[in-house]
């Protein structure tokens, strides 16, 4: 293979890419959406700078995915952070936890997310929208919510899925020391939300040492959401560079 052959390629294995070179298209993708109120030092240990913390709260999402272009169907879930970045509001995403390979490798090597593999559900039961979350063999979170017991603003549903996300891009040197380290900013863009619910909902994490979510505990629901969209999510941007020490 040539030189310039080998250029052409984004990913490895260069005969059996990891993922395929395309922009993803989610359509049919379903949220549901637990905020809830946290132990603030514990949220405090976790935000990197220069990200600040307003209020000490989580977003607990699981998303099924009906149709993604390069991928097809797949579950994730995972936690998002509300923060703001030199006044900007959005959410920094600590968590991600995903039933699909090639969206877990493009997700970490084409931009930042923070995704890992793992085994969430999501689906309607007896009168509930239930969201559970698997590491293994081990349930870490189960989320409940009425299902669509009250309409939701679609302008309202927008307005959650859509704020800006911040998060952490490292690249190693083959030494082990930082190659690249930058806090980068993405967004959802051609947004399409074809239902919106709210409803009552309750969470519960469960302690395991290698999906952590119980270490930002449940202390109050402050509202959930069911959202039922199509979108496309933007190329991240370097914001900030910790190697610098200054906005990027």
């Amino acid at each position: 293979m040539k030189q310039q052959e080998v250029l052409q390629h984004v990913t490895t294995p260069l005969t059996n890419p990891a993922y395929a070179p395309v922009v993803p298209r989610f359509t049919n993708r379903e949220y549901l959406n637990i905020v809830y109120r946290t132990d603030a030092d514990a949220l405090r240990a976790v935000v990197p700078e220069p990200l600040e913390i307003d209020e000490p709260l989580v977003r607990f999402e699981v998303m099924k995915m009906g149709d993604v272009s390069g991928y097809g169907p797949y579950t994730e879930s995972g936690q998002a952070i509300p923060v703001s970045f030199e006044g900007e509001r959005g959410e920094y995403l600590h968590a991600m936890y995903l039933d699909n390979f090639p969206a877990t490798a493009s997700g970490r090597e084409i931009s930042a997310y923070p995704k890992t593999i793992g085994s969430p559900k999501l689906f309607a039961e007896n009168g509930a929208l239930v969201g559970t979350l698997d590491y293994g063999s081990q349930r870490v979170a189960t989320a409940t919510m009425g299902y669509k017991h009250h309409r939701l603003d679609v302008r309202e549903a927008e307005t959650q899925i859509t704020v800006p996300t911040f998060m952490l891009k490292t690249i190693p040197h083959y030494d082990g020391s930082p190659r690249v380290f930058e806090l980068v900013r993405t967004e959802i863009t051609d947004v399409v939300v074809k239902e919106a619910w709210t409803g009552p909902a309750r969470l519960q994490l469960f302690q395991h040492v290698l999906a952590p979510l119980a270490d930002l505990p449940v202390l109050e629901i402050v509202s959930a959401s069911h959202i039922l969209t199509d979108l496309t999510l933007a190329p991240v941007k370097p914001v900030f560079d910790y190697l610098k020490g200054a906005r990027s």
